[in-house]
C-alpha cells in the first residue's frame, strides 16, 4: 500500500491515491480490530458486568467514520482533478493496479471463512472486496486515458471508488449502531421468538421481551413468563424454564438468556409491553 502510494503519487493519478489511501485505511481498521478483539477477552468485572465484548463494536464503528472522511475528501479532490485535468503515466498504473487486485484477491480469500460470524472480520472483507473493485476501477481509468486520451477517465474513477467507500462504510456504521441501541437481530424474528416461548407447556404468555446483540456472535434475551399450574400434570419452573432454554438454543442460538416467572395474577407495571 505504501509502494501503491508512492506510485500514485508519482503517476500522478488521484485514482491510484485513492485506492492506496483505501487499502492504508484497512490496514488501520484491521489493526483496530485485532487490539479490540484482544481486549475484548478480558474478565468481565463488578464495573463493566458485560465485560469488554462491546469493544469490537466501538472499533467496527471508527472504521466506518475513517472510511467516511476519507471518501470525502476522495471527492473534493477529485472535483478539484475534474476542473482542472492532470496528465498521467499510464504504465505506473496499470503495473501498480494488478499488484493490487491480486493482493486484495488473496485477503478476501483468507477472511471470507469468518466474515459471516464477527463485524470486525465483516469489515475487513469489505474493506478488501472495496479495495478490489477499486484495483479493477484504477486499472479501467488507465486503460481508457491510454486508449483515449481522456484524463477525466481519472477523477471519475476516484468519484466511484468513493462510492464504494462510502457504501460500505454506512453499511458498517448502521451494523455497529443498530447494535449499540441495542436492536434486535436481523435474523431473528422477535415475535417468533415469543410464539416459540408460547409452545412451551406451562406457559400462558411472554411479555417484556427484549433480544439483542452484546457482540458478534453472542445473542442475549430477557423475558418474563407468565405460568401456570393446575391439575395433576403441573409443571415445575425448572422443568419449564429448561426446556424454554432449550428452545432458545436450538431454534434462534440464543445462549444468554434471563427470564422472569409470573402468575396469572401479578400486577404488571404500565410501561411493559408484550414485544419489544
Amino acid at each position: 500500500m505504501v509502494a501503491e502510494a508512492a506510485g500514485g503519487w508519482f503517476a500522478n493519478s488521484l485514482a491510484l491515491l485513492s485506492d492506496a489511501a483505501h487499502m492504508i485505511a484497512d490496514a488501520g481498521a484491521i489493526g483496530l480490530s485485532l487490539f479490540a478483539l484482544r481486549i475484548g477477552t478480558r474478565p468481565a468485572d463488578t464495573r463493566r458486568t458485560y465485560g469488554y465484548y462491546r469493544l469490537e463494536i466501538l472499533a467496527a464503528l471508527v472504521n466506518g467514520a475513517l472510511l467516511l472522511a476519507i471518501a470525502a475528501g476522495i471527492a473534493v479532490e477529485g472535483y478539484h482533478r475534474l476542473m482542472h485535468p492532470q496528465p498521467v503515466h499510464v504504465g505506473v498504473v496499470v503495473g501498480l493496479a494488478c499488484f493490487g487486485i491480486v493482493l486484495n484477491a488473496a485477503g478476501m480469500w483468507i477472511t471470507h471463512a469468518g466474515e459471516g460470524a464477527s463485524m470486525n472480520l465483516r469489515s475487513t472483507f469489505l474493506h478488501l472486496a472495496g479495495d478490489l473493485i477499486n484495483s479493477v476501477g484504477v486499472l479501467l481509468s488507465a486503460a481508457i486515458i491510454h486508449l483515449t486520451g481522456q484524463l477525466a477517465a481519472d477523477p471519475i474513477i476516484s468519484f466511484l471508488i468513493a462510492g464504494t467507500i462510502v457504501w460500505s462504510a454506512i453499511r458498517l456504521c448502521r451494523e455497529a449502531v443498530d447494535v449499540l441501541l441495542e436492536g434486535a437481530p436481523g435474523h431473528i424474528p422477535v415475535r417468533d421468538v415469543s410464539g416459540a416461548l408460547e409452545a412451551v407447556q406451562g406457559v400462558t404468555a411472554v411479555h417484556d421481551l427484549h433480544v439483542w446483540t452484546i457482540t458478534s456472535g453472542l445473542i442475549a434475551l430477557s423475558c418474563h413468563i407468565v405460568v401456570t399450574c393446575e391439575g395433576p400434570n403441573c409443571r415445575t419452573h425448572d422443568q419449564i424454564l429448561t426446556d424454554a432454554k432449550a428452545v432458545l438454543r436450538d431454534k434462534f442460538a440464543i445462549e444468554h438468556t434471563t427470564i422472569q416467572f409470573e402468575s396469572p395474577s401479578y400486577r404488571h407495571d404500565g410501561h411493559e409491553e408484550v414485544v419489544h
